[in-house]
């Protein structure tokens, strides 16, 4: 065929509409997108019963393409326009009629997913405060944010790991705080690359550490100060969340409790490299990942 009958279809074929993907495995699109080989919640979705496994990796592949959503968007009117995609598409799972793979796998394998509508809502709405404000004033500021992303989707993790669903696992929601608190220790210098400091204002001035300094990568004296209270805050709430899990879901909740370990040795590895966090992402090696997962899982 000539030549220029390629070109000639190449041209003419229409882009695709936002939000299609190709057809795809579901689950292999979600493994994908939640767990790459080698990252901490690999091992830690590795730790659930087989049974449990897919729809976990469901919930976490929502999160990331949530996440995905609002912090790779510059423009919040595009943003919004996503997250309003996403709640017509999590009412459509409601209603039978998922399109995309994430609400497909979710549609599959997750048996109360339609009991969830309102969590999933909340949840998207969380991480719709990314796109109306990047600092917060104080730690009660933050704690909606906190609550809405972090405590949602722990909830939302425990129920799904739960003997059974319906149980509300009130504990979880302190888990999922805990979590986030730690996670803004690790993301501290990237967070601030992409416009958002979660670490609060008066917090900042109480150590004498401005934002300037966070986005120009400045050590200090006064920085370590901050970030030993930020680690301190955030071990103390995950040693407390460890504590709450109720003796008789610990062994369903292994995927909750391997993230916990996990976050509490990443900490412990902040803390060995002098919180230097502004530069780099410190992370775990695989192999240790693994081993921490593993043991913290199956710990009585």
């Amino acid at each position: 065929m000539p030549r220029s009958t390629f070109r000639h279809r190449a041209a003419t074929r229409p882009p695709n509409p936002p939000h299609t993907i190709p057809p795809v495995n579901f689950d292999d699109y979600c493994q994908q997108k939640a767990a790459p080989a080698g990252s901490s919640v690999y091992y830690a979705l590795r730790q659930a019963p087989p049974a449990t496994q897919p729809r976990l990796t469901a919930l976490f592949a929502l999160r990331r393409e949530l996440e995905e959503t609002v912090k790779e968007t510059s423009d919040p009117t595009v943003g919004h326009t996503k997250l309003a995609w996403w709640h017509k598409e999590l009412a459509a799972l409601a209603n039978g009629q998922p399109s995309h793979p994430v609400t497909k796998a979710l549609a599959k394998h997750h048996p109360a997913i339609a009991a969830e509508t309102e969590a999933l809502r909340t949840l998207v709405n969380g991480y719709g405060m990314d796109l109306e404000q990047a600092r917060y004033l104080d730690f009660a500021n933050l704690q909606r944010y906190i609550a809405q992303v972090g405590g949602t989707f722990a909830s939302l993790v425990a129920r799904a790991s739960a003997a059974n669903p319906a149980d509300p696992q009130p504990w979880a929601a302190d888990a999922g705080r805990a979590l986030l608190l730690a996670q803004f220790v690790q993301e501290l210098g990237n967070d601030a690359r992409h416009g958002r400091i979660y670490l609060p204002i008066d917090e900042l001035q109480r150590y004498n550490v401005t934002a300037a300094d966070l986005l120009n990568r400045r050590y200090s004296p006064a920085f370590t100060e901050l970030l030993q209270f930020q680690t301190a805050r955030a071990r103390e709430a995950l040693v407390a969340a460890e504590a709450a899990i109720p003796a008789s879901e610990r062994r369903n909740q292994r995927t909750l409790r391997a993230q916990i370990a996990l976050a509490a040795s990443l900490l412990d590895e902040i803390e060995r490299d002098g919180y230097q966090v502004l530069h780099q992402r410190i992370a775990l090696t695989p192999i240790r990942k693994l081993w921490i997962a593993w043991r913290a899982s199956r710990r009585r």
